[in-house]
């Protein structure tokens, strides 16, 4: 019999049957979560594996989800790496929906055993892969402090991420940041009360796993109370022993009770807890070990960070490097710079002995158990067709929308500023640290010239000379508001996550010339001890169009303001501080 269907009719089916063959729930850790066609998968694979099979599960490497022609040099040297030396597993960085998804089945085709699929998903898929669902960072999460939206934010990921072909998140940041300094962790940290951040990325955790995706709780031993990135040199954490279990640790233990699936090592040297001196945590069996394993009672996946980072490479060679992972507890080997010489290495160091053969399978053993509990050792290959019914659904943007909006925080309102008259003379100054047209606020500018009309905007970045600081100073003066969209990127290597001086400078001249000054932080909370003098202080976390246009509405009080800081600015604010302010009402509601 032939039925013929419309298409409206088959898209409840076609996703019930998506959802019941990929989104495998990850059972925590602790339970076998095997069955006996699982179990014995696991046998069967690693007695089949030589040494460099199974070495080769423990190395991971970069690919991204854009067109590539099959005879690209890079693309035909990444199949050689899957097919030849069996690497474990591909880390996505960024990418078209399509090509990722195609591509990770392809890679998926090359390999005898699956390949675990992994990627930085801190903001929601979207984070890495356009057209899925985009969510603030973890802090903007910390100042709604709703566990419910945590959560939220762990399922949709993980539905969108399977779809995709990934398994594993290298999320949430469970780091504590205490430190306001801190040039790489700062908005991606929940905040600097660790039971906040255990309670927020818990939720997370259990959010992401119980829809099919391991969750990686990073960077051990905590990468919150430090002023330097790891991505340029080794950061010495100084805490004693009290302190470390009290804050960086009190997270790790929560997410390990909570079931996490795997954690995420940090190149710190940290000498409470590793007495050879300039140690990196990734390298310390007696963090890794003897602390993770068998006092938190850690069972899953430990993960390096990447071994390309400076906090590694300016100390050791990567083979060295890799070795010593593997023998202080590592499991998985991210990013080393030249995989292939990794591999004969490590094939050399079991044959002189110096890597027990023991430790290679305890970590390959580990590694087949995570993966048949995806799911993949029955299915691993994904559908291109359904990924239009997954990707972005009204009901995640919905979400994802309500998590922005809940998280503005309304540090400081003098003489009640905000919101602002609609016959106000404004003055917009989109100002950003980094070079190259960086701005924070065209969105914002669009937004705002639509409801001032009377507004003018000027953009500075991290190259504007003086001559164009003095012009917009000379419009500000002329300006009965002056609205200061700041913004300086969160990035690997950059060093700071602070403002530029001479816009600073800028906005001293403002206020002490009298104008009121409404100052938006689109990115860290602590810009406000550079201007404390500003009238009203605004918090939004990141720069994306959302928080844009939800800084224009909240600036014409169309939407309401009730989010609290999740860390103190020193001197200033506590932590918990915040204005709710109520959304102004209109004359049709009067």
């Amino acid at each position: 019999m032939n039925l013929k269907l419309s298409p409206k009719s088959l898209i409840p089916t076609i996703l019930v049957v998506f959802m019941a063959s990929c989104l495998t729930t990850v059972r925590p850790v602790g339970e076998s979560g095997l069955a006996t066609d699982q179990q014995k998968w696991i046998e069967k694979t690693i007695k089949k594996m030589s040494l460099e099979e199974k070495i080769g599960q423990l190395i991971v490497v970069r690919y991204h989800g854009e067109f590539y022609n099959r005879q690209d040099e890079d693309f035909k040297q990444l199949e050689r790496l899957v097919h030849d030396y069996h690497l474990g597993g591909l880390i996505l960085f960024g990418g078209e929906p399509l090509e990722t998804a195609y591509f990770t089945n392809h890679f998926q085709r090359l390999s005898r055993v699956p390949l675990l699929i992994a990627s930085d998903l801190e903001r929601g898929t979207g984070n890495q892969v356009t057209g899925s669902t985009l969510f603030p960072p973890l802090m903007a999460l910390g100042a709604t402090g709703s566990e419910k939206l945590a959560y939220e934010m762990g399922r949709i990921t993980a539905i969108e991420g399977r779809a995709l072909g990934i398994h594993m998140t290298y999320a949430p940041v469970v780091d504590v940041n205490i430190n306001p300094d801190n040039p790489i962790i700062n908005t991606r940290s929940a905040g600097e009360d660790p039971e906040l951040v255990a309670r927020l990325t818990g939720a997370f955790i259990q959010g992401c796993q119980s829809n099919g995706m391991i969750a990686t709780a990073k960077h051990f031993p905590g990468h919150g109370d430090t002023d330097q990135d790891s991505h340029s040199q080794l950061p010495v954490i100084k805490a004693d022993l009290d302190r470390l279990q009290k804050v960086e640790l009190y997270p790790f233990q929560k997410a390990i009770e909570q079931g996490v699936e795997a954690i995420m090592t940090a190149h710190l040297y940290v000498p409470a807890l590793e007495p050879e001196p300039g140690l990196p945590a990734t390298l310390s069996p007696r963090i890794l070990t003897d602390l993770l394993r068998n006092k938190m009672g850690f069972k899953g996946l430990i993960v390096t960070d990447a071994l390309e980072m400076a906090g590694i490479t300016r100390y050791y060679s990567q083979e060295e490097a890799a070795l010593r992972a593997l023998k202080a507890g590592v499991d998985l080997l991210l990013l080393p710079l030249d995989p292939i010489k990794v591999i004969n290495y490590l094939k050399e160091a079991v044959g002189k002995g110096e890597l027990p053969l023991e430790r290679v399978n305890e970590s390959v053993r580990r590694l087949l158990a995570a993966k048949a509990r995806l799911g993949l050792n029955r299915q691993s290959l994904v559908s291109l067709d359904r990924l239009p019914l997954v990707l972005g659904q009204p009901e995640f943007k919905k979400i994802a929308w309500e998590t922005f909006e809940s998280a503005l925080t309304l540090v400081k309102n003098d003489n009640n500023l905000l919101p602002v008259q609609p016959e106000k003379k404004i003055v917009i100054l989109s100002l950003s640290s980094d070079p190259g047209n960086f701005y924070a606020g065209r969105r914002l500018a669009t937004a705002l010239t639509s409801r001032y009309l009377s507004a003018r905007t000027f953009y500075a970045d991290g190259d504007t000379g003086r001559e164009k600081l003095e012009e917009a100073l000379a419009a500000s003066l002329q300006a009965e508001v002056v609205i200061a969209a700041l913004f300086s990127s969160l990035q690997a290597g950059k060093g700071s996550v602070d403002l530029e001086p001479a816009q600073i400078e800028l906005l001293q001249k403002i206020k002490e010339a009298g104008q009121p000054v409404i100052a938006l932080s689109f990115g860290s909370p602590y810009f406000i001890r550079h201007l404390p003098q500003v009238d009203s202080y605004l918090c939004l976390y990141r720069n994306t169009p959302e928080t844009q246009e939800l800084a224009a509405r909240a600036i014409c009080g169309e939407i309401g303001i009730s989010g609290k800081l999740p860390v103190s600015i020193p001197g200033l604010y506590p932590r918990g501080h915040g204005i709710t302010l109520e959304r102004k009402t209109t004359q049709e509601e009067k």
